[in-house]
C-alpha cells in the first residue's frame, strides 16, 4: 500500500514562503504523476497542483497559479511545493497523493477520490 508523508508546513506571516515536502514508499514513485491537495477549516478538499511522472509537466489551481511551483526527485521518491507569497487564504492542511495519469484539466483533478491520505501538513498563514 502507498505510504505518503507530508512535511515542511508551519506558521508564516502574509507574504512569506514554505517549502512541503512529501515522501512516497510502497509504490514504484515514477510510474505515477503526483498531486498537492489541500484542505481549510470546514471546507472540502481541493486540488492544488500535479506534475506527470518525469516532472516535464505541471497544473496549477488558479488560486495559485504564479505563486506555487510543484516540482519532484524520483531519486528520492519526493515530490515537493514550494508556496511563495502566502496569503491567509492558503490556511489549510496539505496533502499529496500518486495518480495513475496527469490531466491539464481542473475538474478530472477536482474528481480524484483516493481511499488513503496521509496524515498531511498544516499551513497557517496570518499576522
Amino acid at each position: 500500500q502507498v505510504q505518503l508523508v507530508e512535511s515542511g508546513g508551519g506558521w508564516v506571516q502574509p507574504g512569506g514562503s514554505l517549502r512541503l515536502s512529501c515522501v512516497v514508499s510502497g509504490i514504484t514513485f515514477d510510474d505515477f504523476a503526483m498531486g498537492w491537495f489541500r484542505q481549510a477549516p470546514g471546507k472540502e478538499r481541493e486540488f492544488v497542483a500535479a506534475i506527470s511522472w518525469n516532472g516535464r509537466s505541471k497544473f496549477y489551481a488558479n488560486s495559485v497559479k504564479d505563486r506555487f511551483i510543484i516540482s519532484r526527485d524520483n531519486a528520492k521518491n519526493t515530490v515537493y511545493l514550494q508556496m511563495d507569497l502566502l496569503t491567509p487564504e492558503d490556511t489549510a492542511v496539505y496533502y499529496c497523493h500518486n495518480d495513475r495519469e496527469f490531466h491539464y484539466d481542473k475538474d478530472y483533478w477536482g474528481r480524484r477520490k483516493y481511499d488513503y491520505w496521509g496524515p498531511g501538513s498544516q499551513v497557517t498563514v496570518s499576522s
